[in-house]
This record gives structure tokens, C-alpha cells and sequence, in this order.
């Protein structure tokens, strides 16, 4: 293999791992709080993350191998044409073809890896995510919070006025539980102490005291069976009604192996099956149809360089997975066949690439007009190949307006804020900032797209609302990418400045490292403050619009998230009264109406029953401020036997002043509210006895996300330096590293602390504080 081959082989694969590293790292972001929240909630074991993850991957890499291929020829070979090299290899007698035998090396290996990965690995990854799923439901623990509806029991409800945790056991004072089994007449049982062990991987044994079991008979509540007790036993079983799963819905197909995925598309519903098999083709083989259009663009770009064929790889990207996914939603409705389905987007993409290099090899005008479009971009200022020591001096000093300083006149310059220094590190590192945050919130909106697709054309959905949905989905995502963008930003910024020796040159001028940091870390801070005022002003409205409107693409009702827990509320405690639990089916706002409510009242101090209400409806009445209940009964409960029963047409009870204020209790979330509305809804549920944990670390992350950007400022500058001369693809590959570390971090402390194995504030603000002070010590280590 010639000298040369290698060369630009090196400049394409190199490219290429940063890209498919980049696009894996957009897409393991969205999954990876989801995946911690699973395994901290299911107490699991480092080794349990780690093959989660693994598991995690060749799914990804079906899509990101493609795309890392696109990306490695057409920056690899733009960064050639940008410093004329391509120019010099046809002039020496260099055809197109060359290029395409030489970056056809690196499409053919990402397809073979990419069949390897499609047909062997990621099957056996899928049902490693099947089995690991199972596996984490088995090892479930699951911790009771106090004063709060417990849900995770099966056919069981759960509230513990306080708990006492010890080694292996628990103690519960106050317990109150109803068996759900019938939801029309819950089976009650009241303790006013228990004593709980774990006895299986899904079990707890409990061993309750003091307490009364009250069941009601069927249409006969007159009958119901009540007995007391001094000590019980009684054996829970957990089950999983969490939302939550490992995988995607059709993870049993992904999990097929072949001659399975074979076997299937001739039974029923073969359809799915016949398009999963296709796919588990076409994604590899887009290496090579993207490698062909890739070369002459790549090629073509000679003054945009990098700057341009990033837009272009978006741009292809966004096309090549329009296409295909939209292809396989009109097959999945045999609108057309499964084929033509799934290889319609590498169909055209080849077609396209031949015709750019016919047009490229026989001088056509078409593609000299994209050469004329991309040669209009121009070139970013940081792609300027690194000059010797003695320019960088005196081209920064010509481009300032510098002149040789005294020693006066350089302490007192120092000082001096801003200067025109400072503008000029600021507008490069805003340009890279804007480069930066666009290019991955359009990525980032085209996942979304794709994820939706299936759904816009399920419900037929107006494009309109596509629309505007994108749109107010659009500043939650500037929201969260900002931080990045700017860890990004700084890292090129100051990897170039440094591979071209203008640090040194600035240095040379007396001007410390302290104070050449100022301005980006002045910006930084101002993006902090602005992201807060932004989430504080108009996230929240934007992320209602958009939860809103996703409710409509996805068909499910325009509203909100409603939680179960909902239909168990604990009522107002004051001095000296009996305690309250509410249980209803249905709450009417509008009309301050409820149906099928019932009421338990019950000692405070033992939390023995004393009187059980029911009735099918019961409306306010705002003359008497009293709850009106009709058709239903009441009983009054003494020890083990009922004491007094009446029916009742009509009727009221004072002693129930709860006014509908109380239960009108909108289930929000979080990114829904600003931090003020959200400190005071927490505070209105948890006198309801919700369980509010994640509500309050997700107030204190209010706070504690938008001084990410500081964070990440600090923290990349000494990573900057210190690349060396290794210029701005090293600076992204260390931004990728310091980013998964930092988001795996942050979203293993928030998930700890939704289950309450951490404070709130704590869960929320350990990683600013950690990586702070990291990036803080490195900036000090770093000569000035």
C-alpha cells in the first residue's frame, strides 16, 4: 500500500471514529437516564450498568456506523481539499476513481462491520436486554417512603405514617393498607406497628401488630367481615407497574436470529418480519451508497473545509433516514413492498453518487454548482493550519493593534476589561458555540422525527402540528445542549488557538492565562443566568405546548400525565381530630364532584379504623362549604365488630371540611413549572401524602443545570491546553470523553436520589460541585 494511501486512509478513518463516536453519544444521551433510573431503582450492581450498556450499543451502532462512514469521507476528504492537497494528488495524475477505491476501503470494512454487528451481535444484544430485564425485576428491593401512597405492591396500596430502617428489617409505625383486588370495595387492614424482612427476591414478609382487617361483602356492606388482631403475618409480593423497561417495544423482534427472523415472515404478521430482515441488510450496505455520494462533495469542498461538509453530513444524514423510514412506514401499510421499502433510500443514494461522479469524472455543470455553493461558505477562521511562532506574534499583534507594552503599561492593561483581545476570543468562541448548538439541536430534532414517524402516520396527524410541535420542543432542547455546546466550543477554541501558537504569542504580550480565560468564562456565567431566566420565564409554557402536542402525534389524550395515585389522597390533619384517607374513582373539577368516593377515618395514633363513608356521588355546596354525599352508606367501626350502619339518600358531615381546593390537584411535571410554582406544588402534594422525591430533585436541578455552562467552561480550558498541537478533532473526541462522563455521572446521582438513597439537593448538585472543583484544580495545575 503506497505511502499516500495511507495518508488519506488515516484522515478518513480517523474521522470516521469521531463520528460514529459523536452520533452514538447523541443517541446513548437519550436513553442513558432512563437506564440508570432502572438499575438504581432495582438496586443492581455495577457489573449489571455495565452489560446494560454493552447491551445498549450494537443498536446503536446499526445507525451510527453508516453515518460515521459519511462523516470520516466527507471531512476527511474536505480537510484535504481545504489545504489544496486533493489539487496536488490529481494534479501528480490522481483520478476520482483513486478516491473512491481508497475511501471505498473504509465503506466496505464499516459494512462488514456493520453486517457482523446487525446479523450476529445486536440479536444476541437484544435478548441480552430481554433476559437482563427479567433479571432486574427478579432483584427488585423496593424502599417504602413515609407519608406517602405506595403503589408497588401487587393489587395492593400502601401508606406508613413513619419508617425506621435497620439491617435487613424495617420498622413501619402507622400503617394503613388496602387490597385493590376489588377496586369498587377495598379489603382494608390497619397496624399500628410492623415489622418487615425481605423473604424472596420479590417478597416481604410482614409481621404487623395491634392492628384490624376490615372486608366488606359484596353488595352487603352491612356484613362486612372486621377482626383485630395483635400479631400477623403477611407475605407482599412486589410487582412491576412501572412504566419502565429495558429495550424498545419491539425488542422481541430485534432479538430474532436469523433463520428465526427466516421462519417468521412466512406466518402471520409476516410483514414486521420481512422488514426487520431487510433492515438487518440495507443499514450496512448504506456505507457504501453514503461513501459514494460522499466522495465527490468531499472533494468538491475546497474552500469550506469542515464548516461546510458538517452542514452536508447533516444534511445527508437528515435525507439518507427520511427516506428509509418513510419507506418502511408505507410498507409496514403495503402501500408498497417490503423491498422496495426498505432499500429505497440506498436505491436513490446510489443512483445519486454514480451520477456525482459521472458528473465529476466528464466536467459536468451540475456538480461544479454545488462546488461554486459550498466555495460561498466561508472558511472558519479555526481550520487554519498552524503556523510558526514568530507569525502567530506578530499576525495577532497586526490583528489587535498591539504594540510592545512597558512594564506599567502591562500591569495596567492587565486589568483592563474588556479589550480588544478579549473580543477577538469571544467572537471564536461564539462562532464555534453557535456552530455547535445548532448543528446538534437539528440533529437532535431529526431523531425525533424518526422516533414520531411511525406515529404521524398511524393517527394522520397535519403537518402543521408536526410543526409546531418541532418548534416548542425546539428551546428544550437549546436548554439542555447549551452546556455542551459550550464544553465544545472551548475546547476547540482553545485547542486551535493553542495549536497555532497564539496562547504562546499572548502570553509573550504579558497577558496571563487567568486573564485570557476571563471573557469565555464571563460569557459562560451570562449563558448560566440566561438559561435560568429562560426556564424560568418560557421553557415551562414551551414544554406544555409540546407535551401537548406530542400527546396528539402519539393519539392519546390532550392532557397532561395523570398519575394512579391520585385516587388515594390523605386528608387535612388538624389537632385533635380523626385522620382522613380519600378514595375515589373520578374528580370533576369543573363541577367540584366526585364519583364513587369513600372515606376512612381512623385513630391517629393507631391508625385503627373508626368510621368507613361510601357514596356514588358527592358535590360542594358553596352556601354550607360542606360536601353533599349521596346514595350510600355509612358505617361506624369499634374494635372488631361495626357499631352503627345507616343508608343514606342524602346527607353531609361537617367534620369532612377538605373544600375541592384540596383535591384539585393537576398532575404537572416538573419541566412543566418554574422553580417557584414547582417548590409550591411539592409542598401541596406531599401534605396529600404523594411521594415527591424526584418533584424535589428535580427543583434543585432548576438551579443547579444551568451552572453546567460555568462548569464546563472551567473544566475544558486545561483539556485545551494541554492537546498540544493535536488541533479540533482531538478537542471533540475529549469533549465526547468529558461529556459521557459528566452526563453519567449527573443522571447516576439524580436517579439515587429519586429513590431516596440521596438528599435532593445533594443528588442534584454532586456533579457541578464535582466536576467544579475538578476542572477548578486542573486550571490552577496549568502553567500561566
Amino acid at each position: 500500500m503506497r505511502i499516500l494511501t495511507r495518508y488519506i486512509l488515516g484522515e478518513v478513518f480517523s474521522h470516521t471514529l469521531i463520528g460514529c463516536a459523536l452520533f452514538t453519544f447523541i443517541l446513548f444521551m437519550k436513553e442513558l437516564p432512563h437506564i440508570l433510573d432502572m438499575v438504581v431503582r432495582d438496586s443492581s450492581t455495577f457489573t449489571s450498568i455495565v452489560e446494560v450498556v454493552i447491551f445498549f450499543m450494537p443498536n446503536f451502532f446499526m445507525v451510527t456506523i453508516p453515518m460515521g462512514v459519511l462523516v470520516g469521507v466527507l471531512l476527511g476528504l474536505s480537510r484535504l481539499a481545504a489545504d489544496s492537497e486533493i489539487i496536488a494528488m490529481r494534479a501528480s495524475g490522481l483520478g476520482i476513481g483513486y478516491f473512491v477505491r481508497v475511501a471505498g476501503i473504509i465503506a466496505v470494512g464499516g459494512t462488514l462491520l456493520g453486517l457482523v454487528n446487525s446479523v450476529y451481535i445486536a440479536p444476541r444484544a437484544n435478548q441480552g436486554i430481554l433476559d437482563l430485564g427479567k433479571a432486574l425485576a427478579s432483584q427488585a428491593s423496593y424502599e417504602i417512603q413515609p407519608r406517602v401512597f405506595d403503589e408497588d405492591f401487587k393489587n395492593t396500596v400502601l401508606y406508613v405514617q413513619n419508617v425506621i430502617s435497620g439491617t435487613g428489617a424495617a420498622n413501619w409505625k402507622q400503617v394503613f393498607m388496602a387490597d385493590i383486588t376489588n377496586p369498587d370495595e377495598p379489603k382494608i387492614t390497619t397496624a399500628a406497628s410492623a415489622v418487615v424482612v425481605s423473604d424472596s427476591s420479590q417478597e416481604l414478609l410482614m409481621r404487623l401488630r395491634n392492628g384490624t382487617e376490615n372486608d366488606p361483602v359484596q353488595d352487603h356492606p352491612e356484613q362486612a367481615n372486621i377482626s383485630t388482631f395483635a400479631i400477623d403475618d403477611l407475605p407482599f409480593t412486589a410487582s412491576q407497574q412501572s412504566e419502565g423497561h429495558l429495550g424498545r417495544l419491539d425488542t422481541d423482534i430485534y432479538a430474532l436470529p436469523l433463520d428465526a427472523l427466516l421462519q417468521h415472515t412466512h406466518g402471520p404478521d409476516g410483514k414486521r418480519f420481512q422488514i426487520e430482515l431487510h433492515k438487518r441488510f440495507a443499514y450496512p450496505a448504506a456505507c457504501l451508497v453514503l461513501m459514494l455520494v460522499a466522495v465527490p462533495l468531499g472533494v468538491t469542498s475546497r474552500r469550506g473545509g469542515k464548516g461546510s461538509a458538517w452542514v452536508f453530513t447533516i444534511l445527508l444524514v437528515i435525507l439518507y433516514y427520511t427516506l428509509s423510514l418513510v419507506g418502511v412506514a408505507l410498507g409496514r401499510q403495503n402501500w408498497i413492498p417490503t423491498f422496495l421499502a426498505v432499500w429505497s433510500a440506498n436505491i436513490l443514494f446510489a443512483v445519486g453518487g454514480l451520477f456525482l461522479l459521472w458528473q465529476m469524472a466528464t466536467g459536468g455543470q451540475i456538480l461544479a454548482r454545488i462546488a461554486a455553493w459550498i466555495a460561498r461558505a466561508p472558511k472558519p477562521r479555526l481550520a487554519n493550519p498552524a503556523r510558526t511562532l514568530g507569525s502567530s506574534f506578530d499576525g495577532l499583534r497586526a490583528r489587535l493593534h498591539l504594540r510592545p507594552q512597558t512594564g506599567s503599561e502591562r500591569s495596567s492593561s492587565n486589568i483592563a476589561f474588556p479589550r480588544i483581545l478579549d473580543q477577538y476570543v469571544v467572537v471564536e468562541f461564539l462562532k464555534m458555540f453557535a456552530l455547535v448548538l445548532l448543528g446538534f439541536v437539528f440533529l437532535m430534532l431529526v431523531f425525533t422525527v424518526f422516533d414520531l414517524l411511525g406515529d404521524i402516520l398511524r393517527t394522520h396527524v397535519p403537518l402543521t402540528i408536526v410543526g409546531n410541535y418541532l418548534i416548542n420542543l425546539t428551546p428544550s432542547m437549546l436548554y439542555q445542549i447549551a452546556p455542551l455546546a459550550v464544553l465544545i466550543a472551548v475546547l476547540v477554541t482553545f485547542g486551535v488557538l493553542n495549536r497555532n501558537s497564539e496562547v504562546i504569542a499572548m502570553k509573550a504580550t504579558g497577558i496571563s492565562l487567568y486573564r485570557l480565560v476571563v471573557p469565555v468564562v464571563s460569557i459562560a456565567a451570562i449563558l448560566s443566568v440566561s438559561l435560568f431566566l429562560f426556564e424560568e420565564y418560557y421553557l415551562p409554557q414551551a414544554n406544555k405546548r409540546q407535551n401537548a402536542l406530542r400527546n396528539v402525534i402519539k393519539g392519546k389524550p390532550p392532557q397532561t400525565v395523570a398519575h394512579p395515585e391520585q385516587n388515594w389522597i390523605f386528608g387535612q390533619t388538624e389537632k385533635n381530630e380523626q385522620g382522613r384517607i380519600f378514595y375515589y374513582k373520578f374528580f370533576d373539577p369543573d363541577g367540584n364532584e366526585f364519583a364513587n368516593i369513600s372515606v376512612f377515618e381512623f385513630n391517629p395514633a393507631t391508625f385503627a379504623l373508626s368510621r368507613r363513608i361510601f357514596a356514588q356521588k358527592a358535590e360542594w355546596d358553596p352556601t354550607t362549604s360542606s360536601w353533599i354525599f349521596e346514595n350510600g352508606w355509612q358505617a361506624d367501626i369499634e374494635g372488631d365488630h361495626t357499631s352503627g350502619f345507616r343508608n343514606f339518600t342524602q346527607t353531609s358531615f361537617p367534620e369532612i371540611h377538605e373544600d375541592p381546593g384540596y383535591f384539585n390537584k393537576e398532575a404537572l411535571q416538573a419541566q412543566e413549572m418554574n422553580f417557584g410554582q414547582l417548590d409550591r406544588y411539592i409542598s401541596d402534594l406531599r401534605q396529600s401524602g404523594f411521594d415527591t422525591m424526584k418533584l424535589r430533585v428535580a427543583l434543585w436541578q432548576k438551579l443547579a443545570e444551568p451552572v453546567v455552562a460555568v462548569v464546563m467552561a472551567i473544566l475544558a480550558i486545561p483539556f485545551a491546553l494541554s492537546m498540544g498541537r493535536r488541533g479540533s478533532l482531538t478537542g471533540i473526541a475529549v469533549a465526547i470523553a468529558v461529556a459521557l462522563t459528566y452526563f453519567v455521572v449527573e443522571s447516576l446521582f439524580s436517579s439515587l436520589g429519586n429513590v431516596n438513597y440521596l438528599p435532593a439537593a445533594l443528588a442534584a448538585w454532586s456533579s457541578d460541585i464535582l466536576f467544579g472543583l475538578v476542572g477548578g484544580y486542573l486550571l490552577l495545575r496549568t502553567p500561566t
